[in-house]
C-alpha cells in the first residue's frame, strides 16, 4: 500500500477524528472508507437544492437584478467608504 500526503481543513480533520474514536478505527481507516464510498452519505446537499425553497421568494426586488447587480448596489450605496 502507498503513501499519500494531503492537507485537510481543520473542520474535516475533526469530522475524521470523532468517527475514528467513536468507532474504534484509526483516521486511516475512516479516511480510506470514505474515499472508497465517495462520502455520498456525509455530504452536504447541493446548493440550490439547499436553497431551493427561498427562491423567488422575496418580493419587490427588480425583475433584472441579476443582469444590473453592479447598478443596484452604486444605488445603494454599497462600498462605499462610510465615516466612522
Amino acid at each position: 500500500m502507498k503513501t499519500l500526503t494531503v492537507r485537510l481543513p481543520d473542520a474535516l480533520v475533526s469530522q475524521i477524528d470523532a468517527e475514528s474514536r467513536r468507532r474504534n478505527l484509526s483516521k486511516s481507516d475512516v479516511v480510506r472508507e470514505r474515499l472508497s464510498t465517495g462520502a455520498a452519505s456525509t455530504r452536504q446537499p447541493a446548493t440550490l437544492d439547499a436553497i431551493a425553497d427561498l427562491i423567488g421568494s422575496v418580493d419587490g426586488l427588480p425583475s433584472d437584478l441579476s443582469t444590473n447587480t453592479k447598478k443596484y448596489l452604486r444605488m445603494t450605496g454599497y462600498g462605499r467608504k462610510r465615516p466612522r
